[in-house]
């Protein structure tokens, strides 16, 4: 008999150890860094990312959750504490309190956060109400496009729009390459009536709101071309990128399907449970409500993002 095969006879088969003796698991793999020397070094001017104590950061936000809040129903994952300290360049007190609000939200918000996944908006992503641009602009953002006329109110509600946004955001960051460029919002106003156009109101917004920024060119497509050249745009937008093409985002995330089951369609418990005496988002009540007026959507983006 081979020594291979003598191995296998000898050695003791998984199936036959006792729960005892079966190897503990796994630990989860550990933070590695997926950033380019470019973007490592554009972390560390804009947002104070120092790689040498980035798992200390970390660390000490972590530290930070269990002692302050205890009661928190968060993961404590590396990767995902870190897009909180990037969102408020290391600021701990900051990002603890950015991913408080982050919870509140989602609990205080549960028509829009409840069974948050792509299988549940096929409508609006079939709709072409947003999309993301196959091409980032210069700076390496990634260009969320929103094109409001083609929502019919009659198929579904507004929120089911607002849902799809979430829904992008939170797939789009992710990328830790977008937690470093950020995002930029193309809203497409273009045949939209003024009924219509009043209830995405809180999506202007002159100011750059965490990770987004938003742009406001009314019919001139030359200022456009200022902002995001014509090469990474679609020919709807005086670009030369061929037609807009829906059909790679929506497929990116339905591929994600199980990562938002896991992470939104999960049973939760009580807010008052989660976030003890925290404050909740600014512009919101434990019992806020969305209707649709797009009622507080400004404070929710900043208080998520």
């Amino acid at each position: 008999m081979s020594e291979e095969s003598d191995s296998l006879r000898t050695s003791p088969s998984v199936a036959s150890l006792s729960e005892n003796e079966l190897p503990p698991p796994a630990e989860p793999p550990g933070y590695v860094c997926s950033l380019t020397e470019d973007l490592v070094t554009k972390a560390r001017e804009e947002l104070q990312e120092k790689p040498e104590w980035r798992l200390r950061d970390v660390q000490a936000l972590r530290d930070m959750v269990r002692k302050e809040c205890p009661n928190l129903s968060t993961s404590l994952d590396d990767a995902f504490l870190l897009r909180f300290l990037r969102a408020r360049k290391f600021d701990y007190d900051r990002a603890l309190q950015l991913l408080v609000n982050y919870h509140s939200c989602r609990r205080s918000w549960p028509e829009v956060f409840n069974n948050l996944k792509p299988s549940a908006l096929k409508d609006v992503l079939a709709s072409g109400f947003l999309t993301v641009l196959p091409h980032t602009d210069p700076r390496g953002c990634h260009i969320l496009c929103m094109r409001p006329d083609r929502w019919i109110p009659s198929n579904y509600p507004i929120t089911e729009n607002i849902r799809a946004i979430y829904l992008t955001l939170e797939k789009l960051i992710q990328s830790e390459e977008t937690q470093v460029n950020g995002i930029v919002i193309l809203a497409d106003y273009k045949g939209v009536s003024l009924s219509k156009a009043s209830h995405f109101g809180p999506f202007i917004a002159k100011k750059v709101i965490g990770i987004l920024q938003f742009f406001l060119h009314g019919s001139n497509l030359n200022s456009l071309h200022t902002s995001l050249p014509r090469s990474i745009l679609p020919k709807e937008y005086g670009g030369t990128a061929g037609e807009l093409d829906i059909t790679a985002w929506n497929a990116v995330l339905l591929a994600s399907e199980e990562d938002f089951v896991r992470e939104f369609c999960q049973p939760v418990p009580v807010c008052d449970s989660i976030l003890g005496q925290a404050p909740p988002p600014e512009g919101l009540t434990p019992d806020a409500q969305c209707d649709d007026s797009l009622r507080a959507v400004k404070s929710q983006l900043y208080s998520c993002y």
